[in-house]
């Protein structure tokens, strides 16, 4: 066994066991690293051309219920600035995001009872009846299947719901208090209901072994999600890991690569978080696989309160602006935006 020959299996099949996920993870090197990003970007452009998607996020609600030990937003944490955005104020986002070409746009936001069913059905409608043709992700967390079908009998396209870990110890280790079945059963229901599901993992979470990535990996081939979300664990002052090191940039790529492999067609965000960690951060996970990028479009009073970690990158850029300096640096490193829905390639032939 040789991280080469798993490489070349990886792009070949787009398959490999875990005994060889774990080996490569543990002996990968630099000259093994340069041809897993290589391998990635080749399937990324075989699947997607150089194309860029782009998600315009709307940030509703700063409240949650959960206090998850890794999130700025948890409930005990006594400094964070809460707030919620009204129906109008969410249209305002999506018509800005609109004009700038976003063709979807992502609900983001805590657990917050406030947006139960009623409020978020009439959010969809809304949305839907000014602009049928563009598409909506919700990222609300944990919901029952009966709350996940309503919105999704509203129009709701997309769900994002990271899995976070898939080690179970792991999992509730981070979000006490909150049982690992649950989340699963969740991104189950979403799948069951008709939405195009998304999962995804944070890298370099306090004790999080190879051995975990490689059940995330895997985890993830076995779901299939439309989307896969990863980026690395960045610590918050006012949480109970705010004295660990960030994830590093080197793993988060090299799991993005992994993940392009496995799963071809995936929706694979260069995050945020990547560029906080580094500058460059972003650029260098589109060139491993990365093709979709979510810029800010919530009202500017509010996007430093939605604060989920430190130092977050972009908070206070202005959309115009910041879509043509996407643009260029973009261009600069071999991708161009793509103005449409962007679908994964998989539920296109289902539509």
């Amino acid at each position: 066994m040789d991280t080469i020959s798993i490489i070349n299996k990886l792009y070949n099949e787009n398959n490999a066991s875990r005994e060889e996920l774990l080996y490569l993870l543990d002996n990968i090197d630099s000259k093994s690293k340069e041809l897993l990003i290589e391998k990635a970007h080749k399937t990324r452009l075989k699947y997607f051309k150089n194309k860029v998607y782009i998600r315009g996020l709307v940030e509703l609600t700063s409240f949650c219920k959960k206090d998850c030990l890794y999130c700025g937003l948890r409930r005990t944490n006594k400094n964070a600035q809460r707030y919620r955005l009204s129906k109008e104020e969410v249209l305002e986002c999506v018509r800005a995001g609109d004009k700038l070409g976003y063709k979807t746009i992502v609900l983001q936001g805590g657990e917050d009872a406030y947006f139960n069913d009623e409020v978020m059905v009439d959010i969809i409608k809304s949305i839907k009846k000014e602009f049928p043709n563009n598409a909506i992700t919700l990222s609300l967390g944990e919901r029952s299947y009966e709350s996940y079908k309503k919105m999704y009998d509203a129009g709701a396209d997309r769900y994002l719901l990271r899995h976070e870990s898939a080690s179970k110890k792991l999992y509730e280790d981070i979000h006490p208090g909150e049982p690992f079945e649950i989340r699963r059963k969740c991104l189950k229901n979403l799948k069951d209901i008709g939405y195009q599901a998304g999962a995804g993992f944070m890298v370099g979470i306090p004790n999080q072994t190879n051995e975990d990535l490689v059940n995330d990996l895997l985890f993830v081939k076995e779901f299939e999600p439309a989307m896969c979300g990863i980026g690395p664990f960045i610590p918050h002052k006012d949480t109970p890991l705010k004295d660990y090191e960030h994830g590093s940039l080197e793993k988060t790529i090299i799991c993005l690569s992994i993940v392009r492999l496995l799963l071809p067609k995936v929706l694979l965000p260069a995050t945020t978080a990547l560029s906080s960690i580094s500058e460059n951060g972003r650029e260098e996970g589109l060139k491993a696989g990365g093709n979709v990028i979510m810029p800010n479009l919530s009202p500017m009073s509010v996007r430093k309160k939605y604060s989920l970690y430190d130092n977050k990158a972009y908070i206070l850029d202005e959309d115009a602006q910041y879509k043509k300096m996407i643009e260029e640096k973009l261009k600069k490193v071999g991708f161009e935006i793509e103005i449409t829905r962007g679908d994964n390639p998989d539920f296109v032939e289902k539509l």
